[in-house]
């Protein structure tokens, strides 16, 4: 019989598929351009960027909505509708101009030195955020929640207020002296909760909670106890001014508020990058912070990482409180020298994705809201309540990525499926499922 004459039962199986199924089309691959668009568009950067959009714009609306302009023409509406329309842009382009030029530039100053000022203060204002966000955002990736940087802050401030009133040492000693002991005394703070956390197994939310209010009624003790915190022969709650020795000069002559203390948060945000990103004790961090079992049976000590995370989280909280001191408020602090900051930090960590650059940029963002803030309520009339809904909706948007996708219409991210392997039995090739 010739092989023309071999009777054909029908199409031979290709090797993975079975017996009687017709192989499936071959799949058309997605060219490589529009695979990088859709992991951009899929990507944490977007998302974070469009939770600040969405943000802004329900602060539009907000301002339209309190502006007494828009109220009076929205009066007769019906008859005048384009009156309705101008004073909501009025308003709204009015305080967020006002928001730019108070925050990154003022075209209305006569040089350019005078119109850069503002951004100056953006810096400024970022510069204490930037660093407790960046030990926040440090905790975060080794799966601790931090909320203890009011706490930090207020310790250092203190450890750091009473060298720098205290002692009279050469200019440079001083202040690096009194900057040191406040990280110190940020670190311990922080340290304990590691501590805690480590060999009770107490939950760190807990205690940072407590040690919060600790700190804030330890300090208000000291300050109002001679020969602690309080100013010589005052009755007030406030410590002694900073001696000029220990105070951060200004990097841009003294007409400009930006101190040595920006300098600071750059190199230690630099530092925070290569310590998670190129050590071998942050790649313990991350692993612990995506699974501390599996690291445990890979054979890390996930109790004493705890306490190092938590001491190098607490050391650069001590950076801002010292910042504080230092820089911010040199006349004399009181128990209020956090400003808020410690609570503040864990929104920009929120916001920088716990990512050492992402923390930096967002910290910049965040203190242009402050700087501007107030511009915002000084020309326009703005409350200045109306920024803080705003920075509380950006963390509402990034605590929730589908809904930011779905507003944009974005992709999904991408997840690679698990294919199961093929199982060889004798001459048929098997698939499972």
């Amino acid at each position: 019989m010739s092989d023309s004459q071999i009777p054909t039962q029908g199409p031979v199986p290709t090797p993975g598929t079975v017996q009687g199924e017709q192989p499936a089309p071959a799949a058309e691959q997605p060219s490589r351009f529009s695979g990088v668009l859709r992991e951009i568009a899929s990507g944490n950067a977007l998302i974070s960027v469009l939770a600040v959009v969405l943000a802004l714009v329900a602060g539009a609306v907000l301002i339209a909505v309190t502006d007494p302009g828009v109220h009076a023409a929205s009066a007769y509406f019906f008859g005048r509708p384009l009156d309705t329309v101008n004073a909501v842009w009025t308003a709204v382009s009015g305080a967020y101009t006002a928001l730019f030029q108070g925050s990154i530039y003022n075209f209305g100053r006569p040089t350019f030195a005078a119109g850069i000022k503002p951004f100056t203060e953006t810096l400024t204002f970022a510069t204490p955020l930037i660093a407790a966000g960046l030990g926040v955002a440090l905790a975060f990736r080794v799966g601790l929640f931090n909320i203890g940087g009011r706490g930090q802050m207020l310790i250092a401030a203190a450890a750091a207020g009473w060298v720098g009133f205290s002692f009279d040492l050469p200019w440079g000693v001083h202040l690096i002296v009194a900057l040191v002991v406040g990280i110190v005394g940020g670190a311990l703070w922080g340290g304990i909760v590691g501590l805690l956390k480590a060999r009770t197994g107490a939950h760190e939310v807990i205690v940072t909670i407590m040690l919060n209010y600790v700190a804030f009624y330890l300090l208000a003790y000291m300050l109002r106890t001679p020969g602690l915190l309080q100013a010589p022969g005052s009755s007030n709650p406030k410590s002694p001014a900073m001696k000029p020795t220990a105070v951060f000069p200004h990097i841009l002559g003294p007409s400009y508020n930006l101190t040595l203390g920006f300098i600071l948060v750059i190199i230690a945000t630099i530092w925070v990058w290569y310590l998670l990103s190129r050590s071998s004790l942050g790649f313990k961090f991350r692993a612990i912070g995506e699974n501390p079992h599996a690291a445990l049976t890979a054979g890390i000590n996930v109790k004493n990482m705890y306490v190092y995370a938590m001491l190098i989280s607490g050391a650069l909280v001590g950076l801002a409180g010292a910042n504080q001191v230092q820089a911010s408020i040199t006349s004399g602090f009181g128990s209020g020298i956090d400003a808020g900051i410690g609570f503040d930090a864990i929104t920009v960590a929120l916001l920088g994705r716990s990512r050492p650059w992402g923390v930096f940029v967002a910290g910049i963002l965040f203190g242009a809201f402050k700087a501007g803030g107030f511009t915002m309520q000084a020309s326009q009339n703005v409350p200045i309540d109306i920024v803080l809904v705003v920075q509380s909706l950006i963390v509402l948007f990034i605590a929730a990525p589908p809904l930011v996708r779905a507003v944009f219409r974005l992709p999904a991210p991408t997840v690679t499926p698990r294919v199961a392997p093929a199982k060889i039995s004798g001459k048929k090739a098997v698939v499972t499922k």
